[in-house]
């Protein structure tokens, strides 16, 4: 996540076709990473962002799968819902939804944030597209209450829509005593070591997200 005045957060979305449409036999499916600066790479070289290190992983791994990067700079909860219906095109296979980090910096109403990612879920579900949820924590200083309605709306919705999970999108960097190792200068924007780390943890979910958009 960014501050105001250094750049702000990108989220991720993948989405799996839409209604009673599939990927042609022989074609990759596609998942669409809908989100703010995390997704589009923030402050990094071409290749060394979430987007193409995802993609690296799974080819790696032999998964035949094209990840697109629908991943917006600054974009808040209402700006992914604003976009996400032409960002869904018919090739369009799984979402990834990884929002709320600019809605977390401007601490507007977690209610208002969760009614956005329920108008995407519903949408991306209405499409028959299996979605993954990635979701952040809120730090201590924004109060219990704050922090407990925002940390929380990730995981109701999940609950509710009976999608993937990962509830907090660094994660794999919480075991890190250096942060200077694994953010770039304005602490929020993880580099391309962090972005490696996060990568790996999130990558059960991904594969987990692919699965489901199987036809």
């Amino acid at each position: 996540m960014a501050r105001a005045s250094k750049g702000s957060l990108a989220i991720v979305v993948t989405t799996a076709g839409l209604l009673g449409a599939g990927p042609a036999l022989g074609d990759p499916l596609q998942v669409l990473a809908l989100g703010d600066s995390l997704t589009a790479g923030y402050g990094l070289a071409r290749d060394s962002g979430f987007v193409p290190q995802l993609q690296a992983a799974l080819d790696a791994r032999g998964t035949d799968v094209v990840i697109v990067n629908a991943g917006v700079s600054g974009d808040t909860t209402a700006g992914g819902r604003a976009r996400l219906d032409w960002s869904l095109t018919p090739d369009i296979d799984a979402v990834i939804v990884e929002l709320g980090g600019n809605d977390l910096l401007r601490a507007l109403d977690p209610a208002q944030s969760k009614a956005n990612l329920d108008a995407i879920v519903a949408t991306a579900q209405a499409r028959d597209l299996p979605v993954l949820i990635a979701g952040l924590q809120a730090p201590a200083n924004y109060g219990a209450a704050y922090k407990a309605a925002f940390d929380g709306m990730f995981r109701d919705l999940s609950v509710q829509y009976d999608t993937l999970l990962y509830p907090d999108f660094f994660a794999g960097l919480r075991s890190t005593a250096d942060r200077a190792s694994v953010f770039q200068a304005d602490g929020i924007h993880p580099n391309q070591t962090g972005v490696a780390l996060i990568v790996a943890d999130i990558l059960p979910q991904v594969e987990a997200l692919i699965a489901r958009a199987q036809p």
